[in-house]
């Protein structure tokens, strides 16, 4: 079990030891009593010693008092270990795997809502942009070098922008426009690629001007897929959310986000201006 997903099931067991505190069960012993379970296994579940079942879940919550907070408490324990993968155990075999890890999720998902801050999202991106992207995950990491078979996945990806029913609610950080990943040229084509996708009919692509007026702070990337998963990806690894109400936070983030970008036509000037910045390199 990584680090994080031990934090996160100590910090749920806190979180069980106040509901079961607030509720009037001073001792474990005293809840144990009313569950039928031994004392010692309240105890290593309030300390994060032990997983607790889905079933010691839904016990807990109803003797408390919080059924409110099951949802959120299930989709925790269900996604303990999966929550937290570092980046070097996942691209230990090379980034190709990871991309195809990709393709599942996206195949299933109806609804895209995407931030990037301050680089272009993977799925729109060129493939000389995507490499350059590669090669410095690969340099940071100490990890095998896959380049192209990895750039083959993830162009393989933007296959579901042209098919079925799905819909990508894109957003990007001016920033990102600037952001130079692998010199002028590459640059210069992968914002051609940026105005070229403003057109397509289920991609929505909205741009955050850099002096626009904040409804929140700028913040980390994410992806959330059908409202239900987010990912976020840091330096070191990443993090996969489910709790609904994590879920939601996320959702209104984006939603603060989308009310200030610029859409069509002040898109379009934004790209074009960045084009121009990169033809004066």
């Amino acid at each position: 079990m990584s680090n994080q997903a031990k934090e996160t099931r100590e910090a749920l067991g806190a979180r069980l030891r106040g509901y079961r505190k607030d509720a009037g069960f001073t001792s474990g012993r005293a809840f144990a009593g009313a569950t039928g379970w031994q004392e010692s296994k309240v105890s290593r579940i309030e300390n994060g010693k032990q997983n607790a079942s889905e079933e010691d879940i839904r016990a807990w919550c109803q003797l408390t008092g919080h059924e409110a907070d099951l949802a959120d408490l299930i989709a925790v324990i269900r996604h303990m270990d999966e929550m937290w993968m570092e980046w070097r155990r996942q691209l230990e075999e090379g980034a190709e795997k990871r991309q195809q890890k990709s393709i599942p999720l996206y195949r299933k998902t109806k609804v895209f809502r995407i931030w990037e801050p301050n680089v272009i999202w993977g799925t729109i991106q060129t493939a000389a942009y995507a490499g350059n992207i590669f090669d410095q995950a690969s340099s940071l990491y100490d990890t095998p070098t896959d380049t192209d078979a990895a750039v083959a996945k993830r162009i393989e990806r933007q296959g579901y922008l042209y098919t079925g029913d799905r819909i990508f609610n894109v957003l990007l950080g001016e920033q990102a426009l600037y952001a130079n990943h692998g010199g002028p040229e590459v640059m210069k084509a992968q914002l051609d690629r940026l105005m070229s996708v403003l057109t397509l009919p289920r991609l929505s692509l909205g741009i955050v001007p850099l002096s626009a007026p904040l409804g929140i702070w700028i913040g980390h990337g994410f992806s959330m897929f059908d409202g239900k998963l987010v990912m976020v990806e840091t330096f070191s690894a990443e993090m996969s959310v489910t709790a609904p109400g994590e879920v939601e936070t996320y959702m209104k983030a984006f939603e603060l986000h989308r009310r200030i970008a610029v859409y069509g036509h002040s898109a379009r000037n934004l790209i074009l201006a960045a084009i121009e910045h990169f033809h004066r390199m």
